[in-house]
């Protein structure tokens, strides 16, 4: 029997001249995705370039292999569905807040475990997946997007703790890449719409070299040939720190069965499968924890990739396995790394805000799958309105101990998540209006 050369089938393996593009724009659409956050937070905790240029290629590294993982499974883990995996933007917020007290050491201790407490909850999920309606999933992810904008709206002005912090030519520089960003994705077709976001930064990239903005040393500095290093940070172990990163690798696991019922449906139109469902958190989870030996943040499905499969149609794993591919390749090489550690703040700040506002959406638009009255509307008003308010009012715990401060203070996240479930799990279903 032949095998399928259609990029629309699970199985097919198009011709190389087909799956190339096809895997590049999958890369186009997360490439600035996937190492942002390490930037961020690395940013955020005063890593020096040098290891921050490391940690890059780590990132590209894992994100690769992982999808590759996904794509084609190990035994039991892996999805084996076309799924593209990344540095995740969910667990931004709570690195930060882990970072600033106990370091990058207490996020990776953290997210070691978190990992494989993830991985064990993929076992069990066809038990639990009841209690992940869209209106929890929604609540969840919404929250996650309103949190990360404030973050977003920082690097666009210049970035917390830059001597020209909201100059006006950071805040035009920034508009100057929104806009790119908006003309490409909304008068374009194909990869350079997919690609929006990245074409935008690479543009806004070369204005601002224009501009005095840019600074080569690290890129000078950098080796042409690096193999990823592991263990780059140690780890420590704190036991707020863990229950926080816990909690979040629940909300990712949300976030994880929506991204591969996302799949399903708008490339084949069905449900995802028990087996695949249990594949993919288990991937997800393990996946991090390899993510947190290298140093860098946990890994997860990106949604945007999720997007485009189903606008596409493509389910090909052969060619998100390319896209793959490209990815390890770029991982030794660390003048690539190195490049995007000179981005100004503003230029990567421009897509940011595009990135968490889509988040956002993302967030809205599983809301929207259930009528918001009655029930639905108490869940929503009740979790957004407690979790983001705490998000950005950290201070109303402050004489509560530290543990409780950092699982629920800081972005709210977590708050929304949990209020989502417990409510959803006892009020009752016919209480419509």
């Amino acid at each position: 029997m032949l095998k399928s050369t259609s990029p629309y089938e699970l199985d097919g393996v198009p011709s190389l001249k087909v799956a190339i593009p096809l895997g590049l724009q999958h890369i186009l659409a997360m490439f600035i995705s996937n190492i942002t956050p390490i930037i961020i937070v690395a940013g955020v905790l005063g890593i020096s370039p040098e290891k921050t240029t490391m940690l890059i290629q780590s990132s590209m590294f894992v994100a690769g292999i992982n999808t590759l993982v996904q794509t084609y499974s190990i035994g039991p883990i892996g999805a084996r569905l076309p799924i593209v995996v990344g540095t995740s933007f969910t667990f931004v917020p709570v690195a930060i807040t882990i970072g600033l007290k106990y370091g990058m050491e207490g996020v990776l201790g953290a997210a070691l475990i978190g990992g494989l407490f993830e991985a064990i909850l993929g076992l069990f999920i066809k038990k639990i997946r009841k209690f992940f309606p869209p209106i929890v999933t929604g609540v969840v992810v919404l929250s996650i997007g309103l949190s990360l904008l404030p973050v977003g709206i920082k690097s666009f002005v210049g970035g917390v703790g830059s001597a020209d912090f909201a100059s006006f030519s950071n805040i035009a520089l920034g508009t100057f890449v929104l806009i790119v960003v908006i003309l490409f994705k909304q008068f374009t077709k194909g990869v350079l719409s997919t690609g929006a976001i990245f074409i935008g930064t690479v543009i806004g990239f070369i204005v601002a070299i224009f501009m005095g903005k840019v600074d080569f040393t690290p890129l000078l500095n950098a080796n042409y040939l690096h193999i990823p290093k592991p263990f780059v940070f140690g780890f420590s172990f704190h036991f707020d720190a863990i229950v926080a990163m816990v909690l979040m690798f629940i909300v990712s696991a949300v976030e994880t069965v929506g991204d591969m019922s996302g799949i399903t449906m708008g490339g084949a139109g069905r449900e995802t499968t028990d087996r695949e469902l249990s594949g993919g958190i288990i991937a997800d989870g393990l996946g991090s924890s390899i993510a947190a030996g290298f140093s860098i943040l946990p890994t997860t499905s990106f949604s945007q990739n999720t997007g485009i499969i189903a606008m596409t149609g493509v389910m090909s794993r052969f060619v998100v396995a390319i896209g793959a591919i490209f990815l390890v390749i770029c991982a030794f090489i660390p003048k690539i790394g190195a490049l995007f550690t000179v981005f100004p703040p503003s230029v990567i700040g421009g897509s940011l805000i595009m990135i968490f506002a889509m988040i956002t959406i993302s967030g809205i638009n599983l809301l929207t799958k259930c009528p918001l009255e009655g029930r639905n509307a108490t869940i929503l008003a009740v979790s957004l309105g407690v979790g983001y308010g705490l998000g950005n009012v950290p201070e109303a715990l402050i004489n509560f101990p530290q543990t409780i401060q950092l699982v629920f203070g800081g972005s709210g996240i977590v708050v929304s998540g949990a209020i989502a479930v417990f409510l959803n799990a006892v009020l009752p279903l016919n209480k419509i209006k």
